[in-house]
């Protein structure tokens, strides 16, 4: 057993150590959830604050994910884009997003969690003021890239700096807000798109970037990422703001301190030391799951939701309407139901939903295809994008990131999170720019003949055209 191991059993021991019975019941707890810590399992006027300010950059997420899809058709109109090009369009978000992704942990451990989101909400203006203003294809992709660098960034920081301020008792409920305001901001974006322009989209992209940067002048600092620099005074200031003037921080920064120190202690871990074998069980559950998740389909469905169901022969705007009323209600009660319900139950609902939304969908549209039941089509189509939204929204979309929150040991979160979060967006990439093409293109329709009652000839002659002039 190698030494990384060893300090990780020995942090473990010395937490186990301190856990004690309260109230009869035995408390138990992982990282800087330690018995002992007086803290109030109220939130305080600042707590409500400092995560109202952090998601805001959940929003931000959400806005540049659904912008894509009312924005469709306005932008191929106006710009003269072919499939191609909006398709780079869509899918150059990601890019950038894999780009922050990479980026985010080590420079939200450099440079703070704060200066980091507002790092990430200058490149987000400036790529939607891009949007805003642009005349080519070129701008406009520039524009969309820096808007996913920012995505990428926010991804990671948002809820690291919500789980390392807010108290032990309610911190599952704030962290799962992030997910939640996600989904908000793709659905209002939806909401809004159906009746505004592309470029008024863009413009109003960038008001929660603003609320946020003007925001973090009036929340602290993330203790714990105090801690972690040696800043203890700080910390200290920062914990009292957020505990409240009145609260006995002494114990929780005491902890915090001892924890700090104790994990400064374990070897540096790297991201090839994942493909150990002892990691084999987490590290296919967490990419496993990321997999899963993207080609799923799901950014094919919220990048060009309007386009679907215009093929179909539905009204784009009123589509998307509908899945902005299913989507909110879905994600909050998967937020309800996370820690009742527990993950696996959950997931697996989930998952079983979105390939019946699949299922229904594809089922439109070959009907479609065979000219039967046209009066039909549209609304199946309708429901199977509306059965598939509602389920990912329940569990596939947060539930994958939980686990992967749970499943890694403490010294290689870093590793596997960075690991993980690149998988997810490789995927959403190739989900994101081939779907346009999938749509309008199938191997089996497109490329194998009807052979039915044709002669060898006309079959070959129709596949190898040989020209008569040779």
């Amino acid at each position: 057993m190698n030494r990384a191991k060893l300090e990780v059993g020995e942090l473990s021991s010395s937490l186990i150590h301190k856990e004690k019975p309260r109230d009869g019941v035995v408390h138990g707890f992982s990282g800087e959830e330690q018995d002992g810590i007086k803290t109030t399992s109220s939130a305080t006027t600042m707590v409500v604050l400092s995560t109202s300010v952090a998601v805001c950059g959940s929003y931000v997420f959400g806005t540049a994910i659904g912008y894509s899809s009312p924005a469709q058709t306005g932008i191929t109109d106006d710009l003269d884009l072919s499939v191609a090009e909006y398709s780079f369009f869509g899918s150059i978000l990601t890019i950038g997003a894999m780009i922050g992704a990479v980026m985010s942990g080590r420079l939200a451990d450099y440079i703070g969690r704060k200066r980091t989101m507002g790092f990430s909400e200058i490149f987000c203006i400036i790529g939607w003021l891009l949007i805003l203003f642009s005349k080519s294809a070129l701008w406009l992709d520039f524009g969309r890239m820096l808007v996913g660098y920012g995505m990428g960034l926010l991804s990671y920081v948002v809820p690291v700096y919500i789980a390392e301020v807010t108290p032990k008792d309610i911190r599952g409920g704030f962290t799962s807000v992030h997910q939640l305001m996600i989904c908000c901001g793709v659905s209002i974006t939806y909401l809004i798109g159906a009746f505004a322009t592309w470029r008024t989209l863009a413009l109003i992209g960038t008001i929660p970037c603003l609320i946020q940067l003007l925001g973090l002048f009036f929340i602290p600092e993330s203790p714990r990422w105090q801690a972690k620099i040696g800043k203890w005074k700080e910390c200290e200031a920062s914990l009292q703001c957020l505990r409240g003037n009145n609260a006995d921080i002494s114990n929780e920064a005491s902890e915090i301190k001892d924890y700090t120190e104790q994990l400064q202690r374990l070897s540096e871990s790297s991201v090839f030391d994942l493909f150990q074998k002892d990691y084999a069980w987490s590290l296919i559950v967490g990419v496993g799951l990321m997999v899963l998740q993207q080609f799923g389909g799901v950014n094919g469905i919220a990048f060009y939701a309007s386009s679907i169901f215009i093929s179909a022969g539905f009204s784009g705007s009123v589509g998307m309407i509908a899945m902005v009323v299913v989507q909110v209600p879905m994600t909050t009660l998967g937020v309800l139901l996370l820690d009742k319900s527990g993950r696996r139950p959950l997931l697996l609902v989930s998952a079983a939903g979105t390939c019946l939304g699949c299922f229904l969908v594809g089922l439109s549209f070959l009907l479609q295809d065979l000219q039967q039941w046209k009066e039909v089509t549209p609304i199946l189509s309708l429901v199977g994008v509306l059965v598939y939204t509602g389920s990912f929204s329940l569990g596939m979309g947060g539930i994958p990131w939980v686990i992967m929150s749970e499943i890694f040991p403490i010294n290689m979160k870093g590793s596997a999170g960075s690991l993980v979060t690149l998988v997810s967006w490789l995927g959403s990439w190739i989900i994101s720019f081939a779907f346009n093409f999938l749509m309008k293109w199938s191997s089996t329709a497109k490329l194998v003949p009807e052979t039915k009652g044709r002669t060898l000839e006309e079959i070959q002659a129709s596949m190898n055209p040989v020209s008569l002039e040779r």
